[in-house]
Parts: structure tokens; C-alpha cells; sequence
């Protein structure tokens, strides 16, 4: 089958991989419809999150249909159509069933102290293949599959899968509630998907940072206020806008390949920890291949952190979401504490959400499709991949249509919802 091969640091092909197999009775096989490129592969690529087996086979984002179940499988069957949440988890442990699922004591080969466990990953994270491939083999498929009803479409359902229970648990963890004015960091798919989650947990006012002015535009099509730190100093403006009190709660959903501003006001002001945040960069990301512009490690791997710190208000709370991998030990403690600030992150539980999400768009509470950007046939997935890392306008998400017989064609997202339920709308409207 074909399949998104990592090779190296800065080395990834669409490779013919043998076909997987059933191994264990909880196990399944599913054909992949659809799967995406997320943010946390290019950490792979990019070299900032180490541990990474040579033939892995890429990517944790899937919907399919089952084509073979194990033995003790007893909630699916062959046909069966089903979205595949990106973490895995046995189902029956303590922490599974007090909902922690991505940190179950079962799933990990390294024992229960090992951690999470997510398709396309490293060795401590499971060593798995992953999900851009032909077909993909599911552990504790009783539990690590959600099926999906005939209303939900390839193009909202690839959204749930990872970005979308990653945005609704970093809103959680942020504690968001009735009438908080938000700050999202970062406007990628999980910061895009993060507005809609925030607003549906009750937040009055939503603040977006990033400096891709696509993305900008994309959160303001969600109608949340943007601040461009290429443009103005990004704490500053969160101030000025709250009344110089900042924000009550934060979401950071942009993690180690955090970026300094290349100019402005935000920029003079970063100019002398240049030398810092170089170290910082070389110690999360020892072995780095850039190739030109692409595969390039973020150059300032605590940035976020430290915005995310000084824009929230005092006794206010920060969500991380964005990955931070065991190396990065730079962290903004001391005035964290200071400021009497909750402090919550981890990996998303995302069998904890997905159900839920899933119900929400069939009844129509939730469309998630606007916020893709780009379809790719798997062929092109290396190019993807690219175009994609380099943020290139328009290619804020990007799926990978796997097989023909999915529900949804590659293309450039037009079996897309309307919006209705993002608040951005069907698009329609020529804007004046």
C-alpha cells in the first residue's frame, strides 16, 4: 500500500509499505477515506520533537471504513464507517475511565509511567505507524474508533479526529466560562478550531495572536479580534484592548516552533535575546536539515510561553495545547507565580471529546469545515507537506484524500459546510 514514510530529519517519502495486520483480538483494520497534516508532524520533519524509528509510517488524523475487527471487537464490523481519534487507549484502566484517556497505563508498551500513546509518534509515544496510509491498524478498536453517522462527510469528520478535541480540551483547560474575555495564541488549525470552541464555552470576548495574515483573516472571518505581532508588540495590544488589565484566560496552541516576530515593534524588542532564544532552539532541536525555507525549527522555542504569561490578567489561567516534547526546560515560572496563575496543559484526551463533537455536527450545533484550507491526493503528500510548512497563504489545514471510494474528492475544500455554526458564515456575502 501507499503510505507517508518519515526517513530522517528533513527526509520524507510516499513510500509502498506492506499492508498491517490484525496482531491482537482488540485489534482492527480500517481502510483510510481521508487523513490531514497536522502541526505536530512537522515536528518530526522539522527536528524538534526526537525519538523517531526510520519506515514510521506518518500521521494520526484518519476516517475510514472497517474492514476487519478482531476477535474481542464487538462494537464494529466490516463496513462500518468511523473517525479515529489520535491517541489510543485500552478503555478499561483507572485513567480511562475517569476519562484521562491520553494517559492510560495499558496502551504503552514502556509501562505505565511511559505516557501518551498517538499514531505516527516516536518510540516513547508508542512507536505506532500512523494514519496516512492506505489502511491502518487500530488498537483497542472497541474503544480507539467513534462511528460516524451518514450526516457527517469526510470534510467535518478528518477535523475531529485530532484539531477539533485538541481546541475543545485547551478550552477546558483554560477554564473558560460565561462572559471571559479569551486570548488564542496561534492561528493555526487547533487556534482556528479554538475561537469556535471557545465561544461555544461561553466566552465573551476572543483575542487571536499570530502573524500569517491568512490566518489572521481566517479568525476574523470567526469574527474573533486579531492582533498581528509582525505589526504591533503583541502584549501591548492585548492591554490596550482589555483596559490594561489582560486576559482572564489563554490558550496556547502554538508549542516548541514558536516564531519571533520579523519585524516591527515586537521585533525591536525580542532583538536582544536573540542569542537566548538561538540556545533554546538548538537545545530542543539538535539535529536540524533545513532545505531553504522549509523543514526550519521555530527560533524561539519559549515565545508563547511568555506571551501567554504576561497577557493574562492576574489569578488568570493558561491552557497549553501547543506540543512542548520533553526536552524544552525553558519555562516563565517566576512570574507565573507571581501572578497567582493556573497553569494546565498535557495532551488532549481525545476518546473523551470525540463523541460529543461527532453529535454536535450531525445536529448541526457545529460545522468545523471551514477551516479547510487545501485537499492533497496522497501522491502529492511530500509537496503537502511543504507548502504547508512553510504557511503558505491558503493552507492553514490540509487532508490528504487517501482512497477514491471516500465520501469526499481531493480538491480545494469545496464539499465544505457552510459555517453556519462557527459564526463565519456561508461566505456568500461579497464583502464591501
Amino acid at each position: 500500500m501507499k503510505a507517508v514514510v518519515w526517513h530522517g530529519v528533513g527526509d520524507i517519502r510516499v513510500d509502498d509499505v506492506p499492508e498491517p495486520k490484525i496482531h491482537e483480538p482488540y485489534d482492527a483494520i480500517v481502510r483510510i477515506t481521508s487523513s490531514a497534516i497536522c502541526g505536530t508532524d512537522l515536528h518530526f520533519v522539522r527536528g524538534t520533537m526526537p525519538g523517531m524509528k526510520e519506515g514510521r509510517i506518518l500521521g494520526h488524523e484518519a476516517v475510514g471504513i472497517v474492514e476487519e475487527v478482531g476477535a474481542g471487537v464487538r462494537n464494529f464490523r466490516p463496513g462500518d464507517r468511523v473517525v479515529v481519534p489520535s491517541t489510543v487507549a485500552c478503555g478499561t484502566c483507572s485513567y480511562c475511565r475517569a476519562g484521562y484517556y491520553a494517559q492510560c497505563d495499558n496502551a504503552n508498551p514502556g509501562g505505565k509511567r511511559a505516557g501518551t500513546v498517538f499514531f505516527g509518534g516516536p518510540e516513547a509515544a508508542g512507536g505506532l505507524d500512523g494514519l496516512q496510509a492506505e489502511y491502518a491498524r487500530i488498537p483497542y478498536a472497541h474503544v480507539g474508533l467513534v462511528p460516524l453517522p451518514d450526516t457527517v462527510d469526510d470534510a467535518q469528520a478528518i477535523l475531529l479526529s485530532d484539531i477539533y478535541p485538541t481546541a475543545w480540551f485547551g478550552a477546558r483547560l483554560a477554564e473558560i466560562g460565561s462572559g471571559d474575555t479569551v486570548v488564542i495564541l496561534g492561528a493555526g488549525p487547533v487556534g482556528q478550531s479554538a475561537i469556535a470552541c471557545a465561544r461555544l464555552q461561553g466566552a465573551g470576548r476572543i483575542i487571536v495572536v499570530d502573524g500569517v495574515p491568512d490566518r489572521l483573516d481566517l479568525a476574523r472571518d470567526q469574527h474573533a479580534e486579531t492582533v498581528d505581532f509582525n505589526a504591533e508588540e503583541p502584549v501591548e495590544a492585548v492591554l490596550d484592548l482589555t483596559g490594561g488589565i489582560g486576559v482572564d484566560r489563554v490558550v496556547d496552541a502554538v508549542g516548541v516552533d514558536a516564531q519571533r516576530p520579523a519585524r516591527g515593534p515586537a521585533a525591536e524588542a525580542l532583538a536582544g535575546q536573540a542569542e537566548e532564544f538561538d540556545r533554546e532552539r538548538d537545545e530542543v532541536a539538535p539535529e536540524q536539515r533545513p532545505d531553504g525555507d522549509t523543514w526550519v525549527p521555530g527560533d524561539a522555542p519559549s515565545l508563547a510561553a511568555r506571551w501567554a504569561v504576561r497577557m493574562a490578567a492576574k489569578a488568570g489561567t493558561v491552557g497549553t495545547i501547543g506540543v512542548y516534547p520533553p526536552q524544552v526546560e525553558h519555562y516563565p515560572f517566576g512570574e507565573a507565580f507571581m501572578k497567582n496563575l493556573t497553569l494546565r496543559m498535557g495532551n488532549c484526551n481525545h476518546r473523551r471529546y470525540l463523541p460529543r463533537l461527532v453529535s454536535m455536527v450531525a445536529s448541526g450545533e457545529l460545522d468545523p469545515t471551514p477551516l479547510l484550507t487545501r485537499w492533497a491526493e496522497v501522491a502529492d503528500a511530500v509537496e503537502a507537506y511543504r507548502t504547508f510548512d512553510r504557511r503558505e497563504s491558503g493552507w492553514t489545514k490540509v487532508a490528504l484524500g487517501v482512497d477514491g471510494r471516500g465520501s469526499v474528492a481531493p480538491g480545494l475544500g469545496e464539499a465544505a459546510g457552510t459555517g453556519a455554526a462557527t459564526t463565519a458564515g456561508t461566505g456568500q456575502t461579497e464583502r464591501r
